[in-house]
Parts: structure tokens; C-alpha cells; sequence
């Protein structure tokens, strides 16, 4: 008898293995993203669908004026007034939401197209109780018309697909004049070409200063009438519109009529590029079978790092944060190569992809580092889209949306990004063309180098935003001094790592924050309160007070130290930050500061890096504490989720990195500190098949302290990895407690 039981329990046992296994191997990292993650709050990303860095995201759009829609969408809205085919992921700005969509159930008053969203008259009113998304796919039904709307996207196209109720007279309208918050169309054109084809142009300023988006729809379901408009007027003739807004509604005059499918490819340069985009990317495929290819292409893109953890909810945060920070920049050449630049030339790639949407500001911290580990292909192209704008502009790119240089935001951080990637071993393009682009750009005289170079810092009454700007132009003439030092132009290293000192000039000791200083080089601006904020103007800093920018010299955090006066001084500094009062004072605070854990903000990218300089004074178990705070508090499965601004992946690549015990304090030193990881185990996926491991014995929410670190077996007693060490893969070992080590690290 024991024989026989022990028997069947070998058996049961190989049974419960095997149903283990698979389940592993059947579970799939898109089920656990919500792309509802965001939607609320202060998150400003949007639902809808789009394929990794895929050139169109169809999603609905609230219609409603405002920073909370940025991304046309808002969760606490309960109106959509159509579903556009671009869109911005996460940024304060409102621009894009390009030619507009939507299905409806009536004849309409095409002269109420192109006004305020009370006026128009095909908006819906809809529940989130019937929204369903997940990476490439978006549904909802529409309440006043009773029509399902199901949208999905691959590389170049979007794809909606309209299910209509009985007895209705179904139709789709579009419109050219619909605009929300920044944008504003300035000429629009739409073509019925025949029964299945709509072709067209939006001419548009805003953010963007010259964008134009040429677009084809083909319909599954022939049309059978339309009517046009132009400039609030019906177009009782023809089967075209031109003017500054135009739109139109089109007809199916079948009475059994219950799906129709519509294809909608877009083109920066011409009618023709789109419709050429639509016969090889959307013509010969169907609306499931691009939805399953697209989810069969994050579930790729998400299965580069595998996180094991017995919580979903942590799973849900980090595949969602994943999925987030592979949104943009977003393709932008079509299928011939051709992209347009903002001087209207024609540009044309070869044997590379060229991207827009480069939120560089924000993403040079930790989303670009991420791409670098994860996405080095991407990267190189990224690179070679920049030196085209660099070519076109004569400076490097600083935020760049469908082309056209916005200049919004401080520093030049496509100097970084080059210079990182350099430094990293990224070298798919010109690298002496490179060079000469991140050295060019800073020696220019635009947005505030003149007087940077002259002074050696800028001086608060010659610029506002003086102190951001210096500290930031700092660490970008650093990062150049790195690049030429490894090419060996001696005479260019010392000339910009001297200048890279320039933040020295700002710290004033007495307060032990950075001020801003007159150009006469001794007289602090006073009053001072490091409290207090206004927003971009009249201010010595950017989005946020001195508290939160006076931390910001990620490439010599020593020198940093030393001016403070030594560790003890530096670090109880430091606590400070997290540990004072959250009041922020002035009549016009920025309303990027959020995310407060004392007067740190991690909803605004200027504080990302400074819970990880702990590490470099002494102190690094005050890293993984406050690391471990910010997780836990930051983020959530929630609509409001995200603390801040999602801008275009960075919120979510701190979330990527830090949750996995690691972060890129200064990108282009090729080290990334260690923090506090929150998951069991997590497997990086590397090129030439090799994996980087990350264990974390024991770690819990209890045991957030690092006992001890070794690294392919042998102790780690330093703060910090390579980039090297990683991407040569191995195994980094965390053994996790409830106390500090605080001898582990020093």
C-alpha cells in the first residue's frame, strides 16, 4: 500500500508541475496591461489603439477643452464626440487629435461641424461599463446611436469597425474642423473619390506650428450618398470640400446593413503616400486579424522583461508601465521613405525608420536608457531621425512633434540622448556627423547658450528659467566632453567638461539650494523662498521651486556633496526634501508639481533621479527606503494611477526601472545604482539570446532593505552596475530584509 500511494502522489505531483508550467507558459503579459491606467488624474494618456511606436493611434476623444485632455480623453468625461486618428501619450500639451470620426444613426447638420462640442451634433453620450481596452484594441458602445465602435491599428493604419442597431440609417461622419485645446486647422480638403475611397488633407498650427496630415479611408460597405461641408456651410454640389473646415457625412443605403469596416492610413506628404500606405499596410488585411497580429506584437514587445510576483496587481502596474514607455516616439516615414520636415522639404530614409514625437525633456532620463537596453534598433533610427532634423534646423531636436521643432521645455537633451547611446555602444548611424551635431548644438547662441557661455552660467535678469536652464546645460556639455573624450578630441573634452562645472556658480551656501544669480555675478534674486512657484515666467525655474531643482547634477553628485559641505550635510539635506512640508506658495503654482512626498514632486520629471543620490553620499539604504515609498505610492492600477504627466513613457520607465531594483541616475554614465526591487525574480530579455536575471530573495513590502548584492556569484559591494555587466547578461542577486545594511554599499 505505501508503494501504490507514493506512487499516485510522484503522479500527482508531476500533474500539478506540469499545470503549473502551464499556466506560465499560457499566461500572457498583455492581459495584464490596462490601458485605462493614466486616463485619470493628472496622467493625460489616452485608451485607444496602436500597434509599439505605430505611426496612428485611433481613440476616442472627449471633445472637451482643457490640460486633463490632452490626450482628447478624460475618464471622468461621459462624452465622445468622435474617435481621431493621432494622438499624444501623457504630455501637457493639447495638440493632434487629427481627422476626427464617428458613426451615428441620423442625418445630421453638417454646418454645426468644426464648432464647441455643445454645438456638434453627432456627439454620444457613453459608459465606461461598456469600454473594453487592451494593447491594440479599443471598444465602446455608443448610447445615443446604439453603435459599437471597435478600433485597432498595425504600423501605418487604423482600423474602426462600426456595428449598427436595427432600423437605423447608418453612416459615418468626418470632420476637419474639429480641434480641441491647442490646435487650430488653417485649410482642409475631402474627397470622395468613389463609392469605397475617401481621400483628404488637415493643414493645421498649434504646438505644431506647420503640420499637415494627408489621410485615405477605404470603407468595407459602399457609399451611397454624402453630403459635404465647408466653413459652416453645405456644399449642395459635388463630391469634394475645400476650406479651412471641412468634413462631411457618408451614407450606406443598406437596410440590413450591420458592420462596416473602415481603414484609415495617414501621410505627412501627400494624398498619395497615404493611399499607398492603405493599399500595402490596410487593404489586403482584415479588422481581426490586425487585431490579433497587434496584440501578438506587444505581447513580443512586453515579453523583453518577465517579472514573477504572486501579486498581479504589481503585474498590472508594470506590463501597463511597459506597454507605456513603447507608445512613442512614433513612426513617421511611409512606406516609400518619404517624411516631411517643417520647411515643407521632403525627406527620405534608408534602411532606417524615421520617428516623431520626441518628448526629450522628460524621456532622456529613463525611458530613452530603457529603448537603449530594450529597443536598440529603435534607437539607432531614433538617432538617425534627429541628425535629419538636425540637418533641416542646424540644431538638434529638443521637442519634436510631427516634425516641427516646438522648442518647449529647457536644455538640449538630444545632445544627451546621442551622447548616451554613443557611450553605450549604439552606433547604427554617422557617429562623426553625430558628433558634430551634439558639439554644433552646444556651441550655438539659441535659448539661453549665449549668455551661458558668456557668464558661465545665465544670469536670472537676462533669462527666466535661469537656474533650470544653467544646471541642465551642465549636464548636456558634460555628456558632449564624454562623447569627444572617447573620439579623442582632447581640446573639445576640457572646453566642455570646464563648462560643465557651471552649476558651482548657482549654489548659494548660506541656503544650500540653487538661486538664481544677477549678471554681475554676486547678487542673489531676493526675495527667496524655495517654497515658492510660478509657472514658466518670471521664475528661475522650471515647472517647480528651488527645492526641486536645486539636486539636478546627475554627473558629478560629488562635486555636488562638497559644496554642501560633506555627506552629513548632503544627505540630512536630502531627507529634508522628502520630509518637509508639501505647501507650495505663489499666485500661478505650475501644475506639474504633483506627486508630493514632501516637497519632492515625482509627478514632474526634475525630481526622478534624486532619491538615488543617497547612494553616492554614504546613505544607501535611504535610496531604497524612499525608492520603495515612491513605488508604493505613486503608482496604482487605477485610472489615476500615474502621479503625473505620463509624457510620452518616462513616468512609467521609472516605474520599469526602479521596480526592478535599478536606475539611470546620469543615462550617459552607463551605471545604473541600485535601489530596492519589489519582484521575486525578473529576466531581461538581451539581444543574441543571452538574459540578464534579477533575483531579490525575500523581498516583500516589509523586507525593502538590500542585506547584501552579488553579482554573477560574486559580492557586490558598490552601489552601482554597468551598462556593460547587464547587457552581457548574467545573474544580479539582491538578498532582501527588513533593517538596513548599513554596511552594505559604503
Amino acid at each position: 500500500m505505501t508503494k501504490v500511494y507514493s506512487f499516485f502522489f510522484i503522479i500527482l505531483f508531476l500533474n500539478l508541475s506540469c499545470t503549473e508550467e502551464k499556466q506560465k507558459v499560457d499566461e500572457k503579459r498583455v492581459d495584464h496591461v490596462n490601458p485605462f491606467i493614466g486616463t485619470g488624474g493628472h496622467g493625460h494618456t489616452f485608451p485607444g489603439a496602436t500597434a509599439p511606436f505605430g505611426m496612428v493611434q485611433p481613440s476616442p476623444d472627449n471633445g472637451t477643452e482643457g490640460w486633463d485632455w490632452c490626450s482628447g480623453y478624460h475618464i471622468s468625461d461621459s462624452i465622445i464626440s468622435g474617435f481621431a486618428q493621432l494622438h499624444l501619450s501623457g504630455t501637457g500639451i493639447g495638440d493632434l487629435a487629427d481627422v476626427l470620426l464617428m458613426p451615428t444613426h441620423k442625418k445630421v447638420d453638417v454646418t454645426l461641424f468644426g464648432t464647441s462640442r455643445d454645438s456638434l451634433p453627432y456627439i454620444s453620450r457613453f459608459s465606461h461599463s461598456n469600454e473594453v481596452a487592451s494593447p491594440g484594441y479599443y471598444r465602446v458602445t455608443l448610447d445615443d446611436s446604439n453603435v459599437t465602435v471597435a478600433l485597432t491599428a498595425n504600423s501605418h493604419v487604423a482600423f474602426h469597425q462600426y456595428t449598427y442597431g436595427e432600423g437605423d440609417m447608418p453612416s459615418f461622419i468626418v470632420d476637419l474642423g474639429y480641434a480641441v485645446n491647442w490646435d487650430d486647422p488653417t485649410e482642409s480638403y475631402l474627397r470622395l473619390e468613389n463609392d469605397h475611397l475617401l481621400t483628404g488633407y488637415r493643414y493645421s498650427t498649434g504646438w505644431a506650428k506647420n503640420q499637415k496630415v494627408f489621410f485615405a479611408i477605404e470603407s468595407s460597405m459602399p457609399m451611397a450618398s454624402a453630403q459635404f461641408t465647408a466653413d459652416q456651410k453645405a456644399v449642395d454640389a459635388g463630391n469634394s470640400a475645400k476650406g479651412v473646415k471641412t468634413g462631411g457625412q457618408f451614407f450606406f443605403d443598406m437596410d440590413t446593413l450591420k458592420t462596416v469596416e473602415l481603414k484609415v492610413a495617414v501621410s505627412s506628404v501627400s494624398m498619395a503616400n497615404a493611399k499607398e500606405n492603405l493599399s500595402l499596410h490596410g487593404t489586403p488585411n482584415t479588422f481581426d486579424t490586425v487585431k490579433n497580429a497587434t496584440n501578438d506584437q506587444w505581447e513580443e514587445v512586453l515579453s523583453k522583461i518577465t517579472v514573477e510576483t504572486p501579486q498581479d496587481s504589481l503585474k498590472t502596474i508594470f506590463y501597463t508601465a511597459l506597454y507605456h514607455t513603447q507608445l512613442a516616439p512614433v513612426l513617421f516615414n511611409d512606406t516609400n521613405g518619404e517624411f516631411r520636415l517643417q520647411n515643407d522639404s521632403i525627406a527620405r530614409t534608408n534602411n532606417w525608420e524615421a520617428y516623431s514625437t520626441l518628448s526629450l525633456w522628460d524621456t532622456f532620463r529613463a525611458q530613452n536608457p530603457l529603448l537603449n537596453i530594450i529597443q536598440p534598433q529603435k534607437v539607432n533610427d531614433i538617432i538617425q531621425s534627429m541628425l535629419a532634423y538636425y540637418d533641416e534646423q542646424g540644431t538638434l531636436p529638443v521637442w519634436t512633434l510631427y516634425a516641427n521643432e516646438t522648442n518647449t521645455m529647457t536644455g538640449n537633451h538630444g545632445v544627451s540622448v546621442i551622447a548616451e547611446a554613443y557611450l553605450k555602444g549604439l552606433r547604427g548611424y554617422d557617429v562623426d556627423k553625430a558628433y558634430q551635431a551634439v558639439r554644433n548644438t552646444m556651441m550655438g547662441n539659441a535659448r539661453g547658450l549665449e549668455p551661458y557661455k558668456e557668464y558661465g552660467f545665465i544670469p536670472y535678469d537676462l533669462l527666466d528659467e535661469s537656474v533650470t536652464i544653467s544646471l541642465e546645460f551642465a549636464y548636456n556639455d558634460w555628456c558632449v566632453a564624454q562623447m569627444a573624450n572617447d573620439l579623442g578630441h582632447g581640446e573639445d573634452y576640457a572646453y566642455f567638461n570646464g563648462r560643465s562645472n557651471a552649476y558651482a556658480h548657482l549654489f548659494d551656501a548660506a541656503t544650500a539650494f540653487m538661486r538664481g544669480k544677477s549678471s554681475d555675478g554676486k547678487t542673489w534674486n531676493s526675495p527667496f523662498d524655495p517654497k515658492f512657484s510660478n509657472h514658466r515666467e518670471n521664475t528661475d525655474y522650471t515647472e517647480g521651486n528651488a527645492w526641486q531643482h536645486s539636486w539636478f547634477v546627475p554627473h558629478d553628485v560629488l562635486g555636488l556633496i562638497q559644496l554642501h559641505g560633506g555627506n552629513a550635510a548632503f544627505t540630512g539635506k536630502l531627507e529634508q526634501l522628502f520630509t518637509e512640508s508639501s505647501e507650495i506658495v505663489g499666485d500661478n503654482i505650475s501644475v506639474d508639481i504633483s506627486g508630493l512626498i514632501g516637497q519632492y514632486a515625482h509627478g514632474n520629471e526634475p525630481s526622478h533621479h534624486i532619491a538615488y543620490m543617497f547612494n553616492k553620499a554614504g546613505q544607501p539604504w535611504r535610496t531604497q527606503y524612499w525608492v520603495r515609498q515612491i513605488l508604493d505610492t505613486q503608482y496604482s492600477t487605477k485610472p489615476d494611477g500615474l502621479s503625473g504627466n505620463e509624457d510620452c513613457g518616462q513616468m512609467s520607465a521609472w516605474y520599469v526601472f526602479s521596480s526592478l531594483g535599478l536606475y539611470p541616475m546620469n543615462p550617459a554614465s552607463s551605471e545604473y545604482e541600485l535601489g530596492s526591487p519589489i519582484f521575486e525574480r525578473a529576466t531581461i530579455s538581451l539581444p543574441d539570446s543571452l538574459e540578464f536575471v534579477i533575483l531579490a530573495k525575500n523581498t516583500s513590502s516589509i523586507n525593502k532593505y538590500i542585506q547584501s548584492v552579488k553579482l554573477n556569484g560574486k559580492p557586490l559591494q558598490r552601489t552601482y552596475i554597468t551598462h556593460s555587466e547587464l547587457m552581457t547578461g548574467g545573474t544580479l542577486e539582491f538578498e532582501m530584509g527588513p533593517d538596513p545594511n548599513k554596511n552594505w554599499g559604503i
